[in-house]
């Protein structure tokens, strides 16, 4: 046997027994976080996890193993009211430093190495960093942190400052010049600011769903513009049929001059006492404009002055049931009025009847007016 076999020999001893030395050692084991990611504690629970974790910071000082220093003692982390109240804010309190503070207790703090005098490299005087903590005086800042954090749960919570003076100055500014006009959201506003908020859901969902499906997300961007269009089109055609039958603008009043320029209460009144005088021609007149007012006030045309008996008739729909009972007045006002008819007291008293109808809204039946009847 040669000495070369002889050492390879004894390094494969050497490293079988490493082998197996690390085998029957045991691992420590890491933190551990506890399936519970906290525990809605209440004060009192809180200060008895407090109390807790001291007993066990201070055993895991005294015997530095594994049994005493085990992570998983901590527990669960804390979420704890912020005050009495039952509804109060509640604060997560973390101990994963602790954890990993009694993971590392669990060996033996390693002396701290002695410099050598005159020794490379070595500093010259106090060295600028801080010495390093050994785990031992971490272990005794834990328990004074935890002492202080128990002392808080007693303190009582500190009253909220009123900010009065604050207040009152914030009012003095909005007071001023630069801030009078502002207004707050109206309700019109709000609703705009929500609709606006559904179509921008309605495009960012059919961007997803043209990510995966890009024919499903053309068709709701396709549909959309196509709603859009039709909308439109209707207002179009809406507003279109409204100046087609010259609807009376919401706004504005009468033009001077015209029928509805005087109410039609006056027009009435004048035929009657016209009537009472035996001028029948004169009380046909102003019965005549009584209906005409009366209509116009009620939008059924706009108010024009130029306008002519006739195209007052034209205005009317073919299928208005008031458009008989104009028409055969209208007849009777041109002939007495346009056509110089004489006219009699049963005249007066027909047109009276088609202007009293007509001015209540229940149009009224064709009847025959004077002596040529209607036209």
């Amino acid at each position: 046997m040669t000495v070369r076999s002889v050492f390879a020999g004894a390094a494969l001893a050497a490293v079988l027994a490493a082998a197996q030395a690390r085998a029957d050692t045991p691992i420590a084991a890491p933190p551990t976080q506890p399936a519970s990611r906290w525990h809605e504690a209440s004060l009192e629970e809180y200060r008895s996890h407090l109390l807790a974790l001291t007993a066990v910071v201070e055993a895991c000082a005294r015997a530095r193993d594994t049994k005493t220093c085990d992570p998983a003692l901590v527990g669960p982390d804390d979420r704890v009211p912020l005050g009495q109240d039952a509804h109060a804010e509640r604060r997560l309190v973390r101990y994963g430093w602790l954890r990993v503070l009694l993971s590392q207790a669990r060996e033996k703090d390693e002396p701290a190495p002695k410099p050598v005098p005159g020794a490379k490299g070595a500093p010259a005087g106090d060295s600028v960093l801080p010495p390093r903590r050994t785990t031992s005086e971490l272990l005794q800042d834990a328990g004074t942190r935890l002492a202080y954090d128990l002392a808080q749960t007693g303190a009582a919570a500190a009253a909220l400052p009123g900010h009065a003076q604050e207040r009152e100055v914030m009012k003095q500014v909005l007071a001023g010049r630069d801030f009078r006009n502002l207004e707050g959201l109206t309700a019109r506003d709000t609703a705009l600011e929500r609709v606006q908020q559904q179509l921008n859901r309605l495009f960012k969902s059919a961007a997803r769903l043209a990510s995966h499906s890009a024919w499903v997300g053309r068709v709701i961007v396709w549909g959309f513009i196509l709603a859009v269009c039709v909308g439109l089109a209707w207002g179009l055609l809406q507003l279109e049929r409204r100046w087609r039958i010259r609807l009376v603008p919401e706004s504005g009043g009468p033009a001077a001059g015209a029928a509805s320029a005087r109410d039609w209460q006056r027009w009435l009144e004048d035929a009657r006492k016209a009537a009472a005088a035996g001028l029948w021609r004169e009380a046909i007149h102003f019965l005549y404009w009584a209906a005409i007012s009366r209509l116009e006030s009620r939008r059924l045309w706009p108010a024009d002055r130029a306008r002519t008996p006739r195209e007052y008739l034209a205005l009317v729909a073919p299928e208005d049931p008031r458009k008989a009972g104009l028409a055969t007045l209208t007849g009777s006002f041109e002939r007495v009025w346009y056509g110089g008819r004489a006219a009699a007291e049963s005249d007066y008293h027909k047109a009276e009847q088609l202007a009293t109808a007509l001015i209540s809204g229940s149009g009224a039946p064709v009847i025959g007016i004077g002596r040529g009847g209607a036209q």
